[in-house]
């Protein structure tokens, strides 16, 4: 076994030679020099640093969430109005990084789209494993938004809750009250219609309109607290809708992963199979050449033999 020898400074003596010899002056053969030493970092490419962003940003947004999941899911803590300003940053947030994860992926469709040669077929191989990647990558920040939004999601589906609980109580209280004032009524107007036989008309006049309009106001609030209650009960549906449409669309994005997955796979098979196909048809030209040869030198063979003898 040969001896292993170190060229590392043999191959700096070169370098400051050739350095010397383009007529660079001493600031810059040390910069050269230095640079065996101190390696600069790898410059990343534009998706990677769009990645690592959405990544922080992502990391932020969920920060922001358990720092004020107690004052968004406490009643005691906040007022409606500064859980109303949480939410609507959290869904600032979500939007944000929703756009940066578009971004990225139009970002890799463009680069999918430039790397296609003629009649669609990839011209590289390794450019098909790097956007291969970055599909994954695209895949992981949106299963991680995903997992983050729908924290938010299970927070916001207890507020409604919540609001819920606290107006069913009201509504059946008023149910229960209103007979019971219709009743206190009738009974006031049954003790009194005696007295108030006694009233000068315009008075009994303006207590029964104020009575009618008593009754009115009632009605109106009962069926603006029933529409309420309903908002409130179609809000919570809809949350519940929205975080099963981004189940599905998680889901979706897993499959289309698969199938891409599976496409550059029957493209390699059938890349294989075109070289396959091409090797036996040079080997089938090969056999025939090969067998004309012989039944020509056969021909050949039998008639010398025949005018020879």
């Amino acid at each position: 076994m040969s001896r292993v020898r170190d060229r590392t400074e043999d191959f700096k003596d070169v370098v400051r030679q050739t350095a010397l010899s383009l007529g660079y002056d001493e600031s810059k053969l040390a910069a050269i020099l230095a640079n065996f030493i101190i390696h600069r970092p790898r410059q990343r490419s534009p998706f990677t640093r769009g990645a690592l962003k959405t990544l922080e940003s992502i990391g932020t947004l969920e920060q922001f969430m358990l720092k004020h999941r107690k004052d968004y899911v406490d009643l005691h803590r906040t007022t409606e109005q500064e859980r109303d300003s949480i939410e609507h940053e959290v869904s600032a947030f979500i939007k944000a990084c929703q756009e940066q994860i578009d971004v990225l992926k139009n970002s890799i469709n463009d680069e999918e789209a430039s790397s296609k040669g003629w009649l669609g077929i990839r011209a590289d191989k390794s450019n098909a494993d790097t956007i291969a990647h970055k599909h994954g990558v695209v895949l992981s920040l949106s299963e991680r938004l995903h997992s983050v939004t729908s924290q938010f999601d299970q927070l916001r589906a207890i507020r409604f809750q919540d609001a819920i609980s606290r107006a069913t109580p009201r509504r059946k209280f008023k149910r229960i009250t209103k007979p019971t004032s219709e009743n206190t009524s009738k009974s006031d107007n049954l003790e009194f219609r005696e007295a108030d036989q006694f009233q000068p008309e315009p008075l009994k006049v303006q207590q029964q309109l104020l009575d009618d309009e008593t009754r009115a106001l009632q009605v109106e609030l009962t069926s603006l607290l029933d529409a309420v209650q309903e908002t409130e009960t179609k809000m919570v549906e809809m949350s519940a809708l929205n975080h099963l449409m981004a189940t599905h669309v998680l889901q979706q994005a897993q499959q289309i992963e698969q199938l891409y997955d599976q496409a550059v796979e029957a493209t390699k098979n059938v890349e294989l199979g075109n070289k396959e196909l091409s090797q036996a048809i040079q080997r089938n030209s090969s056999s025939r050449t090969f067998l004309i040869l012989f039944l020509f030198v056969l021909t050949f063979s039998i008639l010398f033999l025949d005018w020879y003898s």
